[in-house]
This record gives structure tokens, C-alpha cells and sequence, in this order.
């Protein structure tokens, strides 16, 4: 689980730090709710202990890393 949590907190900081230092763009807020909701989701998926079992299926982490990464490379990219 501590994964999940560092990669939710890793999605989180990532688009607020969008947010701001994107200020005066147009659709930044959009763009940052792209890349937090992921984040927030998988943080709080991982504090319930029924879908945090569930998380720990393979195919869940296959699922939540290429959710993950292509976060990341939106935001890199916007």
C-alpha cells in the first residue's frame, strides 16, 4: 500500500503544483483536476481496507501504474 500512497500524494502534488504555476492559462484548472483526480482516488482507495485488498491484485497494478504514468506525462506535456 505504500506505493499507492506515494504515487496518490506524487499525483496530487503534481497537479497543484500545475495549478500554480500555471496561473492565467487558459483551462489550467481543468488540466490540474486531470491529473489530482487520479491521485486523490487512488489515495483514498488505499485507506479502505476492502479496495486496498483489491489493489493488490496484479491486474489493479498494471491498471494504476498506466493510469499513473499517463498522469504524469500529461502533465508534463501541459
Amino acid at each position: 500500500m505504500t506505493n499507492y500512497r506515494w504515487g496518490g500524494y506524487l499525483l496530487v502534488a503534481i497537479g497543484l503544483l500545475n495549478l500554480r504555476y500555471q496561473t492565467g492559462e487558459p483551462d489550467v484548472v481543468r488540466n490540474s483536476v486531470i491529473i489530482l483526480t487520479p491521485g486523490a482516488v487512488i489515495l483514498i482507495l488505499s485507506f479502505i481496507p476492502k479496495t486496498a485488498a483489491a489493489l493488490n491484485t496484479k491486474t489493479a497494478q498494471k491498471i494504476s501504474i498506466v493510469i499513473g504514468l499517463a498522469a504524469i506525462l500529461f502533465a508534463a506535456i501541459n
